[in-house]
């Protein structure tokens, strides 16, 4: 049984790396890795496009076309005693032609959305930057969290293994039953499944944060003596009309109404009049065999002038559109709706897992002291002979239990505010800053 303790604490001491990057670290790596979020990046590029292409429809339009074509045409006549004429000739035709829209409603309205669709790709982006810090932090202090598991996990198996020595010994004396060794032997066998069970799951969380990084799961930083609790600032229902107002995904439904809105507009504007200027330049050249002739000729054609067109009927297909953007912003305005009520759960929920996290936590460091001084008291009795071996041995499970739920409720209460913090779109970098000066780097 030493040998099998001595085995369990090497690969305990293979399973915790030594300590290595931190959070910080880790979420910069997740930045240039994490395909989630690069592509995030790429539809944010692409949504800047928006601008440009509503723009253009503002802005004159140039069109060069050139062609050249060789010709060989026969003409002959039916009339008797008719000549046939035989024509063979180049001609060659460049032009230029330049339009520019004095009254076109509906670019005009198309650029008013391109501008909104922008400001709603950068909300877009910014979900998928806060949504990155969550994913990251979320996977850090779960391996954090299956790492304090095996460390338990590990202490405990030593205890009762020392526990079931111990029953073995006193039972050979006489001064203990067979019953306590097969309790403790009974205690150590179902550690041992639960240390397995601790260490595939570790393992399955550091895949969860190679994911995030595209490469395998460094060591990291353990939290350490800086952490300290902190009460958000305000109450309840300013973080909630916060969030109301300035949740990502509320932004992104603002931004998604107004552009529905003018839809409306825009398909509206097709029944209306439009009115352009344009120019348009042509240089034509024919060579010499047209119609026989031996003397080629050269045109040039110069037109300016202003055009308006007048929409009068298309089957019905503007007003279809225009009843169609109708009930898509409608649905924009339920989807809005939603997001703000979400956005306001969210809010009350994360604002109760702060608080309510800083009290659990102090609770479970108080009940960290009193198990100890219970496993303490209990094996001073277990001595006297006031006390059981299956006294001691729940003694030391209730001790073990407690420290990784203390893990827990603080790692809980991180995570927590940092959704606090994302739920009225606040979220930034330097949020992760503050949780990774809490860490032993």
């Amino acid at each position: 049984m030493k040998n099998r303790i001595a085995i369990c604490a090497l690969l305990l001491a293979a399973a915790a790396p030594a300590t290595g990057a931190d959070l910080l670290q880790i979420y910069r790596q997740a930045q240039v890795s994490d395909a989630q979020y690069g592509a995030a990046r790429s539809a944010w590029s692409a949504g800047q496009e928006k601008l440009p292409q509503g723009l253009s429809g503002l802005l004159p339009s140039a069109t060069v076309t050139a062609n050249t074509q060789y010709n060989d045409r026969d003409l002959q006549f039916r009339t008797p005693g008719s000549l046939t004429s035989v024509q063979q000739y180049n001609s060659n035709t460049i032009s230029l032609s330049v339009s520019q829209p004095l009254y076109r409603p509906q670019s005009l309205v198309s650029y008013e959305q391109s501008r909104i669709q922008v400001i709603q790709a950068d909300a877009v982006f910014a979900q998928a930057a806060q949504d990155l810090i969550l994913r990251v932090a979320q996977a850090y202090f779960d391996v954090l969290l299956g790492q304090d598991t095996v460390e338990f996990v590990q202490a405990q198996l030593t205890a009762f293994s020392q526990q079931l020595e111990q029953a073995k010994r006193n039972f050979e004396v006489g001064t203990a039953t067979i019953t306590d060794t097969h309790e403790a032997q009974s205690r150590y066998d179902l550690t041992v499944s639960t240390e397995i069970a601790a260490r595939n799951d570790l393992e399955l969380r550091k895949r969860q944060l190679e994911l995030l990084i595209g490469r395998g799961a460094p060591g990291i930083a353990p939290l350490g003596q800086r952490f300290s609790l902190r009460v958000p600032e305000g109450n309840m229902d300013r973080w909630v009309a916060e969030a109301a107002d300035n949740n990502l995904q509320v932004r992104v439904g603002r931004a998604t109404l107004e552009v529905a809105s003018r839809e409306i507009e825009r398909n509206r504007a097709a029944h209306r009049p439009t009115v352009e200027a344009f120019a348009s330049y042509s240089d034509s050249a024919v060579g010499a065999g047209l119609q026989g002739s031996s003397v080629g000729t050269d045109t040039n054609t110069r037109v300016i002038g202003v055009q308006l067109a007048v929409p009068l009927y298309q089957g019905g297909f503007i007003s279809s559109r225009v009843r169609e953007a109708i009930a898509n912003e409608d649905k924009a305005k339920q989807d809005l709706e939603s997001a703000r009520r979400t956005a306001e759960l969210t809010a009350r929920q994360t604002f109760l897992g702060v608080t309510s996290g800083i009290a659990l936590v102090k609770a479970l460091e108080a009940a960290l002291v009193s198990s100890q001084s219970a496993l303490d008291s209990t094996r001073l009795g277990q001595q006297v002979g006031v006390r059981t071996q299956v006294d001691v041995l729940n003694a030391q499970q209730q001790l073990s239990q407690t420290r990784r739920d203390l893990a827990q409720a603080r790692y809980n209460y991180i995570l927590a505010m940092l959704r606090l913090k994302s739920s009225v779109g606040q979220l930034e970098e330097q949020d992760i800053a503050l949780v990774n000066a809490w860490l032993d780097k």
